[in-house]
């Protein structure tokens, strides 16, 4: 692509446009997880997770709504991302936007065991040869079925976030420490996804990591959004 093209699809917009909605999948996503269901979910107590659900029903749609809002953001970020970057290397560009597609399937179609849990509990005389000890199971099973969903998608958002942290690094309109900070974030959601399958023990020592990919991709956002581009006339 010449540098006049480039010059035609408005990169300064494009940057902004891209924070927007790195903002946006941050604020749905955080909000789906710690205030939905990091308080309401107990995969060791079926009747708490159970009670919660049923007492705060809206709230669990909330999260729903919220996350297919973020997965949507997600695959315009996507799109965006590669127009800005194709310059840089368009091959890497493609392939961090193919990564970032394959987590937004994954996610969006996990998201129907999310909800399945909703089902179970609202609509539970559709299985009336089961006794309630079965249906408060089978609700807890689907949400972890959802957790470990979440994390395998998580698996191929840091292989994106690999490539985007190099295309940022290598590029010239963005300062690198934010490359470095994808970086960091990329290992961190890497980390942490293995260790749900691999390790599942140490997973609750996991989660307070989750910070520095949270504090890495505000701050590309927010820079994106009020800065854009740092572009070489």
């Amino acid at each position: 692509m010449t540098i006049k093209s480039y010059r035609e699809v408005n990169p300064l917009f494009s940057a902004r446009v891209a924070g927007l909605l790195y903002l946006m999948i941050i604020v749905f996503g955080v909000s789906s997880e710690l205030l939905v269901r990091a308080p309401n979910i107990d995969f060791t107590d079926p009747v708490a997770t159970a009670r919660n659900i049923s007492n705060h029903e809206s709230l669990f749609r909330f999260g729903f709504l919220a996350d297919t809002i973020m997965l949507m953001c997600d695959i315009a970020l996507a799109v965006v991302f590669y127009v800005l970057f194709r310059p840089v290397n368009e091959t890497l560009s493609l392939l961090a936007a193919a990564f970032r597609l394959t987590q937004a399937v994954i996610l969006s179609v996990n998201l129907l065991f999310y909800y399945s849990a909703i089902l179970l509990l609202s609509k539970w005389s559709y299985f009336s040869l089961q006794n309630d000890e079965n249906i408060l199971a089978m609700a807890t099973f689907v949400l972890d079925i959802h957790s470990h969903g979440y994390d395998l998608g998580l698996i191929f958002f840091s292989l994106s976030n690999f490539i985007l942290a190099y295309l940022i690094i290598k590029s010239q309109y963005i300062p690198r420490i934010f490359g470095y900070g994808l970086l960091a974030a990329a290992i961190v959601y890497l980390a942490g996804s293995y260790t749900r399958f691999m390790l599942p023990s140490y997973i609750d020592t996991m989660q307070v990591i989750y910070l520095l990919p949270l504090i890495a991709e505000l701050a590309l956002s927010v820079y994106l959004l009020s800065k854009g581009l740092r572009y070489i006339q």
